[in-house]
């Protein structure tokens, strides 16, 4: 058998793969499928008291600010958690307005990469809204954890690298939230955990699968059935977050180190951000030889862009490249 038939055949038992590649495809060569917007100014130091929400201004009230930030951070797309009074827990609502947010964003090919963070002090995300819970029957419940497990995978699937700021609480379906993305960054003094089985439940929205991946079957095993909570620094030693920073008095330390880490990520091309992603996660889930496969798929689509060919000239010319996505 050929190597090209080989290959073929690898990705052949890998309906899924055919979908993704699509996507990655279309998200690196389309234009925005969305709106003209403003941009929102944001930076280290400066962060805007609202963001623009998809064509209608942010408000006080709103559970999730959308902020696509300008100058230096241009690329970068804020999603901030702003339930104060429920500790950011997730609620219906929320989880529509994220599910929109995210929807929006993976056909935005301006987009480069997507921020997590909450914009209450002290608080990530507490888990779902128990409060709301308790307030539906037992038939409502299966419905609504499918869909906080779906709104999560979504998230899970962008095709841009996506970054937790984790400031503070992160617990349940808040870890489970962080888990999905691709980096999580964390303040010393933050406090996350899988405590659902302190309910007589257990973790449902990507827990029990996204942990063990993250920081091994055992170990993770032991966090869930003990429904331990970890702080920051514990965290970093076990795997569970790749950076640990010391909270300062602004209590965004770890937003901050995340918006770094992402101003890391904007000079590189576009098209290959969105095809290395995916070649990851994708072959993470496969044997080796199957990996390998889907590599040598994904580089595929790199080799026609216009911005290989622009980062060939930038070096020869010994100058910054100017991607555009193409």
């Amino acid at each position: 058998m050929s190597a090209g038939s080989s290959m073929a055949a690898a990705l052949g038992g890998l309906g899924l793969l055919h979908g993704r590649f699509r996507l990655a495809a279309a998200a690196a060569a389309t234009s925005s499928a969305l709106s003209p917007r403003a941009p929102v100014r944001g930076g280290a130091a400066t962060f805007p008291s609202a963001g623009r929400n998809y064509g209608s201004e942010a408000k006080e009230e709103e559970e999730l600010r959308v902020q696509y930030l300008d100058e230096e951070h241009k690329g970068i797309v804020v999603l901030g958690l702003n339930r104060s009074h429920a500790k950011n827990a997730l609620n219906k609502n929320l989880l529509k307005m994220m599910s929109k947010a995210v929807d929006a964003l993976k056909s935005d090919k301006k987009v480069r990469t997507v921020i997590f963070r909450s914009e209450v002090p002290g608080i990530f995300c507490a888990g779902a809204d128990l409060k709301e819970r308790a307030k539906m029957h037992s038939s409502e419940v299966g419905s609504f954890v499918s869909k906080a497990r779906a709104t999560i995978n979504e998230m899970a699937n962008l095709p841009v690298p996506t970054i937790a700021a984790i400031d503070g609480i992160a617990l349940g379906g808040g870890l489970e939230l962080a888990l999905a993305c691709d980096i999580r960054v964390a303040a010393s003094s933050a406090k996350m955990g899988l405590v659902e089985t302190k309910l007589a439940i257990i973790p449902g929205a990507g827990g029990t699968q996204r942990l063990p991946r993250a920081i091994g079957v055992s170990l993770a095993k032991e966090l869930i059935f003990s429904a331990r909570i970890v702080d920051g620094e514990e965290a970093k030693s076990i795997g569970l977050i790749s950076h640990v920073v010391e909270q300062n008095e602004a209590g965004d330390a770890a937003y901050r180190r995340a918006l770094a880490l992402a101003r890391e990520f904007l000079p590189q091309g576009p098209v290959a951000m969105r095809v290395a992603k995916l070649a990851i996660d994708q072959g993470m889930e496969v044997d080796l030889v199957t990996g390998l496969a889907i590599e040598e798929a994904c580089y595929a689509q790199t080799i026609p862009t216009k911005d290989r060919i622009e980062g060939l000239l930038a070096f020869k010319e010994k100058r910054s490249p100017r991607y555009k996505g193409e």
